[in-house]
């Protein structure tokens, strides 16, 4: 640290570069480790959520994810609840946890299965515990 320059009022000055720092592009090794950060928040999901708008609104978000992934979202019981093919830049899915025809889904354990082509996969457990619908909002 420099301290001799009245510039930065005598405090610390400290100087570095990131010139050398780049993303990585085309690199299956990095991509494979890349799989290890995607998560699913929150986990445990007990009736709220910070990313949700109103108070009917119900949003769980999976994140650091790939530009192309497929999500499929299981029970337990092994039955297919909802499937998201993600083709864009946005590192995250958001799930409105509802099933693929929009009924909202009950309270337990689910498996989030994230293929990412040419790659690998990610398998991610989640629990939510479900609120009781608002009706009195009509």
């Amino acid at each position: 640290s420099d301290t001799s320059n009245a510039d930065n009022a005598w405090y610390p000055l400290y100087n570095f570069s990131t010139s050398d720092i780049a993303t990585e592009l085309n690199n299956n090794d990095t991509a494979i480790a890349a799989l290890a950060i995607i998560n699913v928040v929150p986990n445990p999901y007990y009736a709220y959520s910070s990313y949700e708008n109103n108070k009917i609104d119900n949003r769980i978000k999976i994140t650091n994810l790939p530009d192309v992934c497929n999500i499929n979202i299981y029970a337990v019981s092994g039955t297919l609840v909802r499937q998201f093919k993600k083709d864009s830049r946005i590192t995250f899915q958001d799930w409105d946890l509802k099933n693929q025809v929009g009924i909202p889904i009950a309270s337990g354990v689910y498996i989030i299965h994230v293929d990412v082509p040419g790659v690998g996969e990610r398998i991610l457990k989640w629990f939510g515990a479900m609120r009781p619908p608002i009706l009195d909002n009509f």
